[in-house]
């Protein structure tokens, strides 16, 4: 019944976007007073629309700009040609697409356009159409924060200059509260995120294992009411650094590929953050000593331990994290830090070994999901390349169709090619 009322959903969105576009086309500015939004009394299209569903100008004009980008057009004599993005109309024109997430696709689509050229922006436009149905809209725009820099690979570190200049904290104070309002670009924001993470990490580890969580004292803060006692603390810490930092698992890992890092060019991404980063960043994040390169599976690391070794190690879980990059956890995608390494084949109900072959990062919601609700995991492929499938229970899917897990629903360069994740030939940096 819910997968039913999202088609519908979508399909009006469909009709919705359509009518929006005949609006434009019938208001464009060569029209002068004969335009239908002047003679409704509105300034522009996109105040007609808004006015008459409700929505917000801003949301208005998505409509308008994916209505243009996915209806028939016609050149200069009158013939029809197909739409601007067909592919993009044919999945929202059947509801497989809403129109928001329609509207990200055109976005990033028309601003690499003329970078990437007629070719290029036609593969992404397929490879976005597929990856993009069924996800939901926060997991659409990770996916076109990951194509961006795959389309327009030169235009990273122009984008990332343009954020950079724009970040900033401000300090006030209302109503007793010091108010803090921070806007940070990625490479700026990456060791806040971690630290402050971690911390929390540390923080819930604490409460699990404290001897009377009911007591009248438990540790009963909110999540943000933890990042913000993580804030203090660090403040605190740059005060009297003789204070040790309460932080658990607090790991910045960046990570590119080798092409990419000999070229200077493309773009790097950093564990727990969605915006890549450009080479540069990624070189001077290394540098600056808050990321310390780290080589996984040398001669000193044994990444395989068979029965010997009941947990992982932290080797195996840098490693793992490699495979499954996207945000930690294969099943649900929370950073790294917020999660554990768990066998495929239990320990003990199937004797599995503490093997990478057959560990899985999970959080712990999506650990217990897979334990106690049926559903099962199967990895494709080996290392960096490997693919995680999430295989629901009966009761979910009658047809128990696999789910792609991990990195892979949202990294666009590997469809093109296998790209291997390494940084400085086959090193990973990591705190």
């Amino acid at each position: 019944m819910n997968h039913a009322i999202g088609v519908v959903q979508r399909q009006l969105d469909a009709v919705h976007v359509g009518v929006a576009a005949g609006i434009s086309r019938e208001s464009r500015p060569e029209l002068g007073a004969e335009s239908l939004a002047k003679q409704q009394g509105f300034r522009t299209p996109a105040k007609l629309i808004a006015a008459a569903t409700g929505v917000s100008t801003g949301e208005a004009l998505r409509l308008v700009k994916v209505g243009e980008a996915t209806a028939p057009r016609a050149d200069l004599l009158g013939a029809r040609l197909p739409a601007k993005y067909p592919l993009v109309q044919e999945a929202f024109a059947s509801g497989g697409l809403s129109a928001q997430a329609a509207a990200l696709l055109v976005a990033v689509l028309d601003r690499c356009r003329v970078a990437a050229g007629v070719a290029r922006t036609s593969e992404a436009e397929r490879v976005l159409v597929e990856k993009a149905a069924g996800l939901a809209l926060d997991d659409v725009r990770r996916l076109v924060l990951r194509a961006e820099p795959w389309l327009d690979p030169d235009g990273v570190e122009a984008r990332e200059e343009e954020r950079r200049g724009k970040r900033a904290l401000s300090i006030f104070e209302r109503d007793g509260m010091v108010h803090l309002n921070a806007v940070l670009d990625a490479e700026t924001a990456a060791p806040v995120v971690s630290a402050i993470r971690g911390y929390v990490t540390a923080a819930f580890a604490a409460r699990r294992d404290a001897t009377d969580a009911g007591a009248g004292d438990a540790d009963r803060r909110t999540v943000p009411m933890i990042q913000a006692d993580a804030l203090a603390v660090f403040c605190g810490h740059v005060l009297d650094c003789d204070r040790r930092m309460p932080v658990a698992g607090a790991t910045i890992v960046v990570r590119m590929t080798l092409d990419d890092l000999e070229a200077g060019a493309g773009a790097a991404t950093i564990d727990g953050i969605d915006q890549p980063v450009s080479v540069g960043a990624a070189r001077r994040m290394a540098a600056g000593g808050g990321v310390i390169p780290c080589v996984l599976g040398a001669a000193s690391e044994v990444l395989d331990w068979g029965r010997e070794k009941r947990l992982f190690t932290r080797a195996q879980r840098l490693a793992l994290v490699e495979r499954e990059r996207d945000g930690g956890c294969a099943m649900c995608g929370l950073p790294p830090e917020m999660t554990k390494a768990h066998h495929i084949r239990w320990w003990r109900r199937d004797r599995g070994p503490t093997d990478l072959s057959n560990g899985v990062l999970l959080c712990e919601t999506c650990h217990h999901r897979i334990h106690d609700n049926g559903w099962e995991i199967r990895i494709d492929g080996g290392g960096s390349v490997g693919r995680v499938w999430f295989i629901p229970p009966g009761y979910v899917d009658p047809e128990r169709t696999p789910r792609l897990g991990g990195r892979a629903r949202f990294d666009v360069a590997a469809e093109e090619q296998t790209r291997a994740t390494v940084i400085a030939g086959g090193v990973t940096a990591a705190a």
